[in-house]
C-alpha cells in the first residue's frame, strides 16, 4: 500500500466544479439574547477556508497529487481572498475565471462548544451563461492539452458552474486523451453525466436522481437502482456512499457492500469531498475499484472525526489502509 500511496505524488488531477469560501466563526455561548430566544455567540476566532470543489482540491493535495481547479468566482473582495488562500496553499489559479455576473459563494458557519449552531449561505446558483461555459471549457481544454492529466473530477454542488454542455464536452475530451472521469453529483445534472468512468452519489442523491425509494439495508433494491443508473449513464462504475453502512460499489465485473468502520463522528461536513478525491487518485494510480472504494471509505470516515471541513491526513490514511 505504501508503494501505491507514493504513486499519488506523480499525478495531476483536474477538478471542475463549484468553489466556495467556508467562513468560520468560533466562539462560546453564555447567555440568551434579550431580543429573541436565541443564543448569543461571543466570537473569539474567525477563519476563512477553501470550500466546495476547492475542498476536493485540498484533499487531492493532501494525498500528494497535484490538483488544478477549474471554476468561477466573482469579481469581489471574497473572490480576491479566495485567490489569496489558493496562493497561500501553493495551489494553481490558472483555471479560475472571475465573473462580474455573480458573487463568490460564501458559507458561514457559527460554531460553539465544537457544535455547528447555524450556517449562513451567500450565493447565486443560476447556471452560468453559454458564453461563460465556453470560456471555462477553453481554459479546461488548454490545461488538458498542455500537460499530463491523470483524472478529472466533476464536483457538482448545483451552484451553476457545471452545465450539460460542459459535461459533454469535457467527457469527450477526456475520452480522446484516455483520462479517467469521476463524478460527485447533485440533483440538477444527475442524469447528464453520460459516459463517465465512475459516478458517486450518496443514498439521498440516488433516490432523488432516479425518483425512487431505495432501502439502504436491502441489497436487492440497491442493486436494482444502481443497475438502472448505470444503464442510464452508460458509465463504467457506480459507487454509492451509504453513511454508517459503508459503500456500495458496482464495478466492471462484480458488486459488493464495503462496510464502514466505527468512528467517533464529530462533523460530516466535507466527507464526500474527501471520498471523491481519494477515489480519483486511487483509480488513477491503477488500484482496482473495490480496494479504491475501501480506501476512500476509510478516508471519508477519518475526516468525520474532526470539527469543520478538513482535508485527509495521508499518513493516518496509509496507516489504516495498510490493514485492508
Amino acid at each position: 500500500m505504501q508503494k501505491l500511496f507514493q504513486q499519488f505524488n506523480k499525478q495531476n488531477i483536474l477538478i471542475i466544479g463549484d468553489v466556495m469560501m467556508d467562513s468560520y466563526l468560533w466562539g462560546s455561548v453564555e447567555r440568551i439574547s434579550p431580543e429573541a430566544p436565541v443564543p448569543v455567540v461571543s466570537v473569539r476566532k474567525r477563519e476563512n477556508r477553501l470550500g466546495g470543489a476547492a475542498n476536493v482540491v485540498l484533499n487531492v493535495q493532501a494525498l500528494g497529487a497535484t490538483p488544478i481547479i477549474c471554476a468561477v468566482i466573482g469579481e469581489d473582495k471574497e473572490g480576491e481572498e479566495f485567490l489569496d488562500i489558493l496562493c497561500s496553499q501553493n495551489l494553481s489559479t490558472e483555471g479560475i475565471i472571475k465573473l462580474k455576473s455573480r458573487p463568490t459563494t460564501v458559507k458561514t458557519r457559527v460554531i460553539s462548544q465544537n457544535q455547528q449552531m447555524i450556517r449562513v449561505d451567500a450565493e447565486v446558483d443560476k447556471v452560468i451563461s453559454s458564453e461563460e461555459s465556453k470560456q471555462l471549457l477553453a481554459v479546461i481544454s488548454g490545461i488538458v492539452n498542455r500537460q499530463k492529466i491523470d483524472a478529472i473530477i466533476f464536483e457538482d454542488y448545483d451552484k451553476g458552474v457545471i452545465s450539460e454542455y460542459l459535461i459533454q464536452e469535457v467527457v469527450s475530451l477526456a475520452k480522446s486523451k484516455n483520462i479517467i472521469t469521476v463524478v460527485d453529483p447533485k440533483k440538477r445534472n444527475f442524469l447528464n453525466y453520460k459516459g463517465v468512468t465512475l459516478f458517486k452519489p450518496n443514498l439521498k442523491e440516488l433516490r432523488e436522481g432516479l425518483k425512487i425509494e431505495v432501502d439502504a439495508r436491502n441489497d436487492t433494491e440497491l442493486e436494482r437502482a444502481v443497475k438502472t443508473l448505470q444503464s442510464a449513464l452508460e458509465c463504467e462504475m457506480v459507487m454509492v456512499t451509504l453513511s454508517e453502512r459503508g459503500v456500495y460499489m458496482y464495478g466492471r465485473q462484480d458488486k459488493k457492500v464495503i462496510p464502514a468502520h466505527i468512528r467517533n463522528i464529530a462533523d460530516v461536513s466535507g466527507a464526500g469531498d474527501t471520498v471523491i478525491a481519494t477515489t480519483a487518485v486511487c483509480l488513477a494510480a491503477g488500484l482496482d475499484e473495490f480496494t479504491t472504494a475501501a480506501v476512500a471509505n476509510l478516508a471519508g470516515g477519518l475526516v468525520c472525526e474532526y470539527v469543520g471541513v478538513v482535508p485527509i491526513n495521508k499518513e493516518e490514511l496509509l496507516k489504516e489502509a495498510a490493514t485492508l
